[in-house]
């Protein structure tokens, strides 16, 4: 039995890849430095990201690194400096002799792309600011961009930034009732939308959305809905309210001053939930967003100027919002934004967006890589993916052989393959390997220097190496949330109050004797088996490494005897049926391969098989859609 919400360990990896040794050196955290920053992170974390902040532009300077504020829970981070994320992630550059490396390469789904240099880009940046400003937009202002993913989605989040006003991004997807609700949440003033846009693979009609959200019952803040034209189709334009893009940009190339933010002001929210819930609006801000997106930038990522970095996260999701937008232009590397399914034309887009655009760094999830598993795509197809010297995931755990897989195919068993571990309300990246360090396959590697993070049981008490339990962050850390928008005491409620002292992060974890962390699942789908608590990444790690098997979810439902029983998904390599003659023989080889795996510890009693499964909006596996079928 697992006492105190601890959980059972089923798999132990014990595969490492080392980098090559240039990789190592020419990072930009090289072994030794990373050692140093350990042990100066250890006498004084906050100094860490000191450091990081006097890299970047500030308009006034910070009394302190961080001062406690309402309680240790939150912390403020530079107070009293003031700057602006934009000053830093654009004119910082054009003042230097960086103004002319591209900014942002945007691919239509077409084929067809725009480029943006530094000071393109800001020039463009300006002139939309300057329009906002003539809306009547300004400090604080609540800016809503419901777009598909287009330049303008990335001009828009900077000039509202630039203004300081706070962007709210709802991605495509909602029904208008939800878009609604995000809508009265945000308390916006002027609405960035489209007239249409590539969903999935097919353009349907974005604005009339917008027009029958703003057509419900109560009232809005919303004066102006601002129209970018994806198409030529006629769409109705409600005069005195709707405006085209273009036609409220001046001429004008002058720049417009960035608006000078205290480090703790708010840059945006994001709302969480599903579409069916009321939002949770989670906010971020200037200062210590800024410092932590950027170090986390230039040391996971690894970005430096010469690179062109591919996240193909929506700019919409926090993925997008930190590692497409202002990560990569902070560092003042190439962002490179895609239209339409990265996984086109049989996933040959996917290779000759590398070979087109000497990709170097890919950012990508779980989810697409078990979609290419399943087309069998091998390295490269035939184009050059010699650009690739990095690759990184994130969203959920990613399963050693699954990691074993990409590494081989599209890291050619050259790229350091880092699984990275955050959250939206964390803001950056936590927890990861590092490219200059040892990668074990599942591990989402150590705390950074300067985090500091821990796994315990339900009454908060550290559990022995090798033992699973709650991850929790034990110390602050500058990209955390401000707050929950609308809900001053919610997120005490929701983050610090289920464990006292720490931020519970509703993951469950296991730390290794030489510190690695192994995500095992949420908290909500921990498995009960035969007095074992099982976390269901710990199962579906196991059914991954089956070569028929593209994708796996695990969940648990009641047994004829009331008690709980596993019951496993599968999602099939699409020439599975060349192997087997039903698919009660692929379920067969399955179990045999599951007892030769984790044993029959967690016993799989129950198997579907699908063609394909269930996904949140930001392309999850959807177990809660999985338990709402049974």
């Amino acid at each position: 039995m697992s006492p105190n919400g601890t959980l059972d360990a089923l798999l132990v990896e014990k595969r490492v890849f080392r980098p090559l040794p240039g990789q190592a050196i020419e990072a930009n955290l090289p072994p030794r430095e990373l050692e140093a920053a350990r042990l100066k992170a250890q006498a004084d974390p906050f100094a860490i990201w000191e450091e990081a902040a006097s890299e970047l532009v500030w308009s006034r300077p910070w009394q302190s690194v961080v001062a406690p504020s309402g309680g240790a829970a939150f912390p403020r981070w530079f107070p009293g400096g003031r700057t602006n994320i934009v000053a830093n992630a654009l004119d910082r550059h054009v003042e230097s002799a960086h103004r002319n490396t591209l900014a942002l390469i945007f691919e239509y789904a077409s084929g067809e792309n725009k480029k943006f240099t530094y000071f393109e880009l800001h020039r463009e940046v300006c002139r939309l600011a300057r329009a906002f400003l003539a809306l009547g937009a300004g400090r604080g202002d609540r800016i809503l961009i419901h777009m598909p993913t287009l330049p303008e989605t990335v001009i828009g989040m900077l000039a509202a930034a630039r203004i300081g006003a706070v962007h709210c991004l709802v991605p495509l997807g909602f029904s208008a009732k939800a878009l609604r609700r995000r809508i009265e949440a945000s308390r916006a003033r002027i609405i960035l939308t489209a007239d249409a846009g590539l969903s999935g693979d097919r353009m349907t009609a974005v604005k009339p959305l917008v027009d029958e959200a703003l057509a419900g019952t109560g009232e809005t803040r919303v004066e102006t809905v601002v129209v970018v034209r994806r198409t030529d189709q006629d769409i109705p334009m409600i005069e005195g309210r709707d405006l085209y893009y273009h036609d409220i940009l001046d001429s004008g190339r002058e720049a417009s001053a960035p608006e000078p933010m205290d480090a703790g002001d708010e840059l945006f929210v994001l709302h969480a939930g599903s579409a069916s819930s009321e939002p949770r609006g989670i906010v971020h801000g200037h200062g210590g967003y800024m410092v932590g997106v950027y170090r986390t930038a230039t040391w996971v990522l690894d970005l430096k100027p010469t690179d062109v970095l591919w996240c193909t996260a929506e700019p919409a999701w926090i993925t997008g919002h930190s590692y497409a937008v202002y990560g990569p232009l902070l560092a003042g590397a190439t962002t490179l934004i895609t239209e339409g399914n990265p996984l086109a034309e049989y996933g040959q887009r996917l290779f000759e967006i590398i070979d087109r655009h000497g990709v170097s760094v890919l950012y990508t999830s779980p989810t697409l890589i078990r979609m290419m598993r399943r087309m069998g795509l091998g390295p490269g197809h035939g184009h050059d993916i010699s650009t690739l010297r990095l690759l990184a995931t994130a969203g959920e755990p990613l399963p050693p052989e699954l990691w074993v897989w990409f590494h081989k195919t599209l890291g050619r068993g050259q790229c350091p393959l880092l699984d990275t571990w955050w959250q939206t309300e964390t803001g950056m990246i936590l927890l990861s390997p590092l490219p200059a360090t040892l990668l074990a396959p599942g591990s989402v590697g150590r705390p950074l220097p300067g985090v500091s993070a821990a796994v315990v049981d339900d009454a908060g008490n550290p559990v022995p190496p090798g033992k699973g339990g709650h991850l929790v962050i034990d110390a602050p850390w500058p990209g955390m949330l401000l707050g929950l928008d609308n809900d001053p005491d919610g997120c005490r409620r929701q983050y610090f109050e289920r464990i006292k002292g720490v931020f519970f992060t509703g993951d469950m974890a296991r730390r290794d004797e030489d510190g690695s962390f192994w995500i095992q699942g949420r908290a909500d789908d921990v498995v009960q088996l035969g007095g074992h608590r099982i976390g269901s990444a710990e199962i579906e790690g196991a059914l991954a490494s089956h070569p028929a098997l593209a994708e796996a979810a695990v969940i648990g439902v009641p047994d004829a005897m009331g008690a709980t029983a596993a019951k496993a998904f599968l999602v099939p390599v699409l020439d599975w049926d060349l192997r087997y003659d039903s698919e009660e023989d692929l379920v067969r080889d399955v179990k045999a391969h599951l007892r030769r795996e984790i044993g029959t510890v967690a016993e799989v009693r129950f198997f579907a098989v699908r063609a394909s499964l269930p996904k949140t909006p930001s392309g999850k596996i959807s177990r809660k859609a999985l338990r709402q079928e049974q």
